[in-house]
């Protein structure tokens, strides 16, 4: 039994890998099952576009996804159409650019995945080199070919050329190798610069090793308390509504963070050597809700629209 809990504490601390993972085997399946069911090369003039497309498309979906699936986005973006000075703040300008960096290079991650798996797997590429007008690429693919290599090139993804079985296969092959030699070089790309931002921001902070490690203890042990904590609060507050609606009496007071409480507990947190707060709400609960002339005029603007609807 004790093995059985050191194995599973040992998955639990690599959920990131575990999770990279599954995301990898996951967009491997997806690039086969679109390989393998959607994706018909229509071998003609489209050939270029319907090859990108489904090259590029699916990666600019999982981008969006990237940014909608990511808590600091929103953390990021709410009220800032009210306030500006939330993404903005004095002193701290460019703090936007530096989380908002953050947000875009951990939601490229699956764009970049399924590039990789989709260059080395080579069908797409495939279709869209073969419907090339390009002068030059032509050249640099039918060379040492039949001359109808460059006026059939959009028929070698159906091999439907009046070429040879062997130089249609050829072509192909060509144009697959290609693509790999493509997504390898963007997989060896993506890699070096994770490495290069990962030790940048190493060499730059602010907190040693042991340190960061407890900040990430603490941020996830608080996440999942917070989550307990909504629920419990929400929970008691709906039943002693409910009760005072259907027995029709007064309701008790019932405690509840005010709203500027809120509004400082929501914004992204920044680590200050001084102070040591491992997140916003530890320094809301330690500090107090010290407001700006700003957060008031938030809270006011806020408030009003709220009455209004």
């Amino acid at each position: 039994m004790d093995a059985f809990y050191g194995i599973l504490k040992s998955i639990l601390n690599q959920k990131t890998v575990i999770g990279y993972s599954f995301l990898a085997l996951l967009t491997l399946g997806s690039e086969r099952l679109f390989s393998l069911v959607a994706f018909k090369c229509p071998c003609s003039s489209e050939n270029v576009v319907y090859g990108l497309v489904f090259l590029f498309a699916p990666a600019w979906v999982l981008l969006i996804l990237g940014f909608f699936l990511n808590g600091r986005s929103w953390r990021l973006f709410t009220g800032c159409c009210v306030n500006p000075r939330k993404i903005f703040p004095r002193g701290h300008s460019c703090r936007f650019f530096y989380v908002l960096g953050q947000i875009t290079l951990s939601s490229l991650v699956a764009p970049v995945m399924w590039l990789s798996v989709a260059l080395l797997n080579g069908t797409f590429y495939e279709c869209a080199m073969s419907g090339t007008k390009s002068s030059r690429l032509l050249g640099l693919i039918c060379e040492g070919k039949p001359k109808e290599c460059r006026e059939e090139l959009y028929k070698v993804s159906c091999g439907k050329t009046s070429m040879t079985p062997v130089d249609t296969e050829e072509l192909k092959l060509s144009l697959q190798a290609q693509s790999q030699i493509l997504g390898w070089c963007l997989i060896c790309s993506a890699s070096f610069f994770s490495l290069l931002t990962t030790c940048y921001a190493r060499c730059r902070s602010k907190v040693s090793y042991l340190q960061m490690s407890f900040w990430k203890t603490y941020a996830q042990k608080e996440k999942e308390q917070l989550e307990k904590v909504f629920l419990d609060y929400a929970s008691k507050l709906s039943e002693r509504n409910l009760k005072c609606f259907f027995e029709n009496k007064r309701p008790d007071v019932f405690p509840m963070p005010t709203f500027a409480a809120w509004e400082a507990a929501s914004q992204l947190h920044s680590f200050n050597q001084s102070q040591q707060h491992y997140s916003t709400l530890h320094r809301v609960v330690e500090d107090g809700l010290e407001l700006s002339l700003e957060d008031d005029e938030t809270a006011l603007v806020l408030v009003g629209t709220a009455h209004d609807v």
